[in-house]
């Protein structure tokens, strides 16, 4: 798909993303939330969404929730971990970290395992960890940390969690629909994402992919009336994909027309070549032109990457940013600490011919050189 001649610029950020006019005309039509019609799409999305996670779909269900993505995350930490649970949240990024602050609002009791900004999360702390206290009940991590665009190692940090019997939740918000994994054989009980990400969508909503057995535990748990998952779930799945309040029906609209383009694109798994194939080009030109990436490859995910600010006294992100996005690019700022970096995103409606306009763009408006 093309993106749309009327936008200004194109989105090189992890979410809101850059969409193609179909999934845009997609919202230009209103839509009543009792209508049995788009109940029925609700449904559809949801068993769809399952499809897409797993080949075990008997095992598994999906709920929709209002909001942006961290409310999503927010009503699986309020509503997954019962009043004497235990969290254990593996951080190594802003995600990470606010996964822990709603956990220290909502007063659960938790322990952190901080492995820094630059370092993935480790699957032998938190074995280590669980073998010191065995009161922690349920595991949490986020699977791309956009922060850095760090990609972190589901699968053994799962086997962990279920070797010592703890519940999993995966904060998958930047990387479902654009990376291929199955929650069952990552053994994931709660996987969290959002409408705006890889399925290409619009903000509004986020969505839970969720085990059934583990998620029947949580009837009654809910820290919050609005962001109660089981009873989100409980309307949808008994009453034909009606949700308890005024849902985004414009972002569902949306959300359903990004689904069949992604299966038109070929699925999971050519999206994922597509992102990939972006993040190739965007580090070898970026490389040509003297930038360094902030993460070595291994770490890297092909969702967002961060570079370091050129080593030029003269170099000013926000020169920089403007002169891109007059040239019709919107980049991301630096979200770390230790470092000047500065984050380009490859998902969206981004195409190889748009890294190479934005390498041409880059090289054009090397002011500091």
């Amino acid at each position: 798909m093309t993106t749309a001649t009327k936008n200004p610029y194109l989105l090189l950020t992890p979410g809101p993303l850059t969409t193609t006019d179909s999934v845009k005309s997609a919202m230009l039509i209103d839509w009543c939330t009792w209508d049995k019609e788009y109940n029925g799409l609700v449904q559809e999305i949801r068993s769809e969404l399952v499809q897409l996670s797993t080949q075990h779909t008997g095992d598994y269900t999906s709920v929709l929730m209002q909001g942006s993505g961290s409310f999503c995350v927010e009503s699986v930490i309020g509503s997954v971990i019962p009043s004497n649970g235990k969290l254990a949240v593996l951080v190594n990024g802003a995600y990470g970290a606010r996964i822990a602050q709603m956990a220290g609002v909502l007063n659960i009791d938790m322990v952190v395992l901080d492995f820094g900004e630059t370092e993935r999360a480790d699957a032998a702390r938190l074995e280590a960890l669980l073998q010191q206290d065995a009161e922690i009940t349920h595991v949490a991590v986020v699977h791309g940390e956009t922060t850095t665009g760090m990609l972190n190692p589901i699968r053994e940090i799962g086997a962990i969690a279920k070797q010592y019997g703890k519940t999993y939740i995966v904060d998958a918000m930047s990387t479902f629909g654009g990376i291929e994994l199955d929650v069952a054989e990552l053994q994931i009980d709660f996987l969290i994402s959002s409408s705006n990400k890889c399925i290409q969508g619009v903000p509004g909503f986020g969505f839970v992919i969720a085990k059934r057995e583990e998620l029947a535990l949580c009837r009654g748990r809910a820290r919050s009336l609005a962001l109660d998952l089981f009873d989100q779930w409980d309307t949808m799945e008994h009453q034909n994909g009606k949700w308890r309040f005024t849902s985004p029906t414009h972002v569902v609209h949306a959300f359903y027309q990004a689904m069949k383009e992604l299966a038109e694109e070929g699925g999971i798994a050519k999206r994922q070549q597509r992102y990939e194939n972006n993040h190739r080009l965007l580090v070898k030109g970026m490389e040509r032109l003297g930038f360094r990436t902030l993460l070595p490859a291994e770490y890297q995910s092909p969702i967002i990457t961060s570079f370091y600010y050129p080593d030029s006294t003269e170099f000013s992100f926000e020169t920089f940013y403007k002169r891109m996005k007059e040239e019709g690019f919107v980049l991301y700022p630096g979200k770390i600490t230790s470092a000047q970096t500065f984050r380009i995103g490859n998902i969206g409606d981004v195409h190889e011919h748009d890294i190479e306009r934005l390498v041409e763009a880059i090289e054009r408006n090397r002011f500091w050189s």
